[in-house]
């Protein structure tokens, strides 16, 4: 028998009700049953350090792009999707009546139901009322339960055992000893292809344009830089390299200059994996950098030095070197290796002052187009995707 998936939610999250949209076709198309798991995400933020609504810690550019990926996941998965005036709203005791009924399936889409599609009050005793009932509940006797203790008491050790299983946010999806974070990760908890957990359709090829936004400092962009060419290749989309000095536009934008460090400790473990899951996913060496973080304001500037012609080689070989084999590619023995015959040429002008404000300016023009991460994939000069687990989105868009 197949072991369950655990899927931890609380109706507060919105990629939880994208996610749980989901799970029935995941069930079907797998044989594996789906455990559901409520618990009350605030209590996991307070133990993690985490701000309780995460859209006001966030630039204005990184603010816009996660409001508009929701609603691109929601168009992927064909459901509706509004985001409520009022957000985010109380739901601990929606939590409670959920599990005062049950734990019902009904009575959690209808919960997932009202918040995100029909903007009800989720602190109003109609609104728990009328999902009770839709799902055949009697729910003046739930709701007579809903402040028993053995019930909060209940919702509390849900949400310590969320935390002890290293959950930071929603949805988590727990399969053996394995934890992944995001409905864009349930194809990695039920071990089946993209296409198939979120049936994204075969589109065409066509002409457009994908610029990718990079630096050799990120983990993520080598990860997405392996995948260009052969996303490039079948959609027919020409490809545009775009080299970017991260952190100056992390202190334009006033982020922090290493996010990473910035995660609690769960998240950075996480992370850690997923890095490692994506690597495997996509057949590539991967080892993370005994030189992170790592200034590359030299090796940017090289890459600008080279020729166009050779420019591709050098960014292969320099991430492979990076973020595959462990070497300090910010080192100008390491780079003379990676630059081969053009290493003199190309160290003898990093100082140019026109080569230093072709770097400058490109990573303003980043900021002046929304990027605020590596990597960044623009479609058409006008379609704006960040991350490396976004090229489903990236390449639906270019097939569209």
């Amino acid at each position: 028998m197949i072991a369950p998936v655990a899927f931890w939610f609380d109706y507060s999250c919105p990629y939880a009700y994208l996610a749980s949209t989901r799970i029935a076709h995941a069930e079907r198309l797998t044989g594996q049953r789906v455990d559901y798991r409520p618990m009350l995400l605030g209590g996991v933020f307070r133990a993690r350090g985490t701000a309780q609504n995460l859209m006001n810690e966030l630039s204005p550019a990184k603010a816009s792009h996660n409001f508009l990926d929701m609603f691109r996941w929601a168009e992927v998965f064909g459901v509706p999707l509004r985001m409520p005036p009022t957000h985010p709203m109380r739901t601990v005791e929606a939590l409670r009546a959920t599990l005062a009924a049950g734990i019902d399936r009904k009575v959690v889409d209808g919960f997932f139901h009202a918040y995100w599609v029909d903007n009800r009050d989720m602190t109003d005793r109609a609104t728990w009322r009328d999902v009770l009932t839709a799902a055949g509940h009697d729910a003046e006797a739930v709701l007579a339960r809903i402040d028993d203790d053995a019930v909060k008491e209940d919702l509390r050790a849900r949400t310590d055992e969320a935390i002890r299983l290293g959950i930071f946010g929603a949805p988590a999806f727990v399969a053996g000893h394995e934890l992944y974070w995001g409905q864009d990760r349930m194809h990695f908890a039920f071990d089946r292809s993209p296409k198939d957990i979120y049936s994204l359709g075969e589109g065409r090829m066509g002409k457009h344009t994908l610029e990718v936004y990079f630096d050799f400092s990120s983990p993520f962009a080598y990860l997405g830089s392996t995948q260009a060419e052969a996303l490039a290749k079948r959609t027919g989309a020409t490809l545009v390299w775009r080299p970017v000095l991260l952190g100056g536009i992390f202190k334009t934008l006033g982020q922090v200059d290493i996010p990473l460090a910035s995660w609690s400790q769960a998240k950075q473990r996480y992370y850690y994996q997923d890095m490692l899951r994506w690597a495997a996913y996509w057949h590539v060496p991967f080892h993370f950098s005994s030189h992170f973080p790592m200034n590359t304001v030299k090796t940017l500037r090289c890459y600008l030095a080279l020729p166009p012609e050779k420019r591709d080689a050098f960014r292969e070989k320099t991430f492979r070197a990076a973020w595959a084999e462990d070497r300090n590619v910010t080192d100008e023995a390491v780079l003379r290796e990676l630059l081969g015959e053009d290493a003199d040429a190309v160290l003898a002008k990093i100082n140019d002052p026109a080569l230093k404000q072709e770097l400058i300016a490109a990573t303003q023009h980043a900021v002046d187009v929304g990027v605020f991460g590596a990597p960044t994939w623009v479609v058409d000069g006008k379609d704006l995707f960040w991350g490396q687990d976004r090229l489903m989105l990236v390449e639906r868009a270019l097939t569209a």
